[in-house]
């Protein structure tokens, strides 16, 4: 049974950082690209960052510049979102989700297997 747990999130000031985990449990953690992805009240969700199985990233740089980094321990079986100089804007909920590939997604449905997501609230 694949399982996505999310943890680390929580209530930061602007300008700190966050790092979210995720572990994934039930299948074979390096075969399959990891996602991560936010959705904010009355927003649609949206795409942040993505991995491969073998270190292939791709992000939004639009939304993030530079801001996040994701990364993974497949030992650990575990993907990881480095928030780096959070602002209000970041609030959200953040999900991690795998791929139904080892290859990186950007697109909700490129993914089958979801979290269930972890509040981050940046506020003064």
């Amino acid at each position: 049974q694949v399982q996505l747990v999310e943890s680390g999130g929580g209530l930061v000031q602007p300008g700190r950082s966050l790092r979210l985990s995720c572990l994934g449990t039930g299948f074979i953690f390096g075969d399959y690209a990891m996602g991560w992805f936010r959705q904010a009240p009355g927003k649609q969700r949206e795409f942040v960052t993505s991995m491969s199985g073998t270190g292939y990233t791709t992000t939004d740089a639009r939304l993030l510049k530079g801001r996040f980094t994701v990364a993974r321990d497949n030992a650990k079986r575990t993907a990881y979102l480095q928030m780096n100089a959070l602002k209000t804007e970041d609030t959200a909920v953040y999900y991690c989700a795998r791929a139904k590939t080892v290859s990186v997604g950007l697109e909700p449905e490129e993914f089958d297997y979801w979290g269930q997501g972890t509040q981050v609230t940046v506020s003064s």
